[in-house]
């Protein structure tokens, strides 16, 4: 698997940005269904050149989702996906997340 096809883009949502400024180095990113922890770790740190100490991956439930219609109501799901956070070693840091 090549190294920019594992990470599909980074989390930003409060919780996250809660770990980062928490001082914990903690960074989400959604990833690929068949990728594992130390594929993201080589990843992460081939792509922003820091150095991953841990890594937890963990799937995200799909939700119900319904969707109003001219006929009435239309149920369906999002669909589930693979999220995974990356703990770097203290003082380092993803430019990317800077300025979210």
């Amino acid at each position: 698997m090549k190294v920019e096809s594992i990470l599909i883009e980074p989390v930003v949502t409060e919780k996250t940005n809660a770990m980062r400024e928490a001082k914990s180095f903690k960074y989400a990113f959604r990833i690929t269904p068949e990728a594992n922890k130390f594929q993201v770790m080589d990843a992460v740190r081939k792509m922003f050149n820091v150095k991953p100490v841990a890594c937890n991956v963990a799937w995200v439930k799909s939700k119900k989702k319904t969707s109003r219609t001219k006929s009435g109501f239309r149920e369906g799901e999002k669909a589930a996906w693979k999220k995974a956070i990356v703990t770097l070693s203290p003082g380092e840091k993803i430019d990317i997340f800077e300025g979210v």
